[in-house]
């Protein structure tokens, strides 16, 4: 399924109190992405709590919109993402012999052009 980043700005403020209106809103928000096989992974949310970058798995961006009309949510943007993961590259390459990438890691004088290729 495609991951999304969602960021939404909030100009007041979120307000998302961590007692028991808190649970049942988010819960409510979770049941109803559900419907629309859309899955809420995590937020990110700005120090002064004016925007949050939220990470979902959805079918398609029309069925986040769809959930964030239904719980009353903002959408600034969604972008489709891929993970980039820096522990791959710290891996083992084929037939057991290190990665070219942990070979860097050993030498790490060694030009990143030299070790590409």
């Amino acid at each position: 399924m495609p991951r999304y980043i969602v960021e939404r700005a909030f100009p007041g403020g979120l307000d998302l109190p961590t007692n028991e209106t808190g649970d049942r809103l988010c819960r409510k928000i979770v049941e109803t992405n559900a419907e629309e096989g859309v899955t809420w992974v995590h937020s990110y949310v700005s120090l002064d709590r004016t925007h949050t970058f939220c990470v979902y798995d959805a079918p398609n961006p029309e069925a986040i919109r769809e959930v964030a009309r239904r719980n009353d949510l903002p959408v600034g943007g969604i972008t489709e993402v891929s993970v980039l993961d820096p522990y791959f590259y710290l891996g083992i390459g084929q037939a057991g012999t290190p990665s070219v990438a942990k070979s860097r890691t050993r030498a790490p004088w060694l030009p990143f052009s030299y070790l590409a290729a």
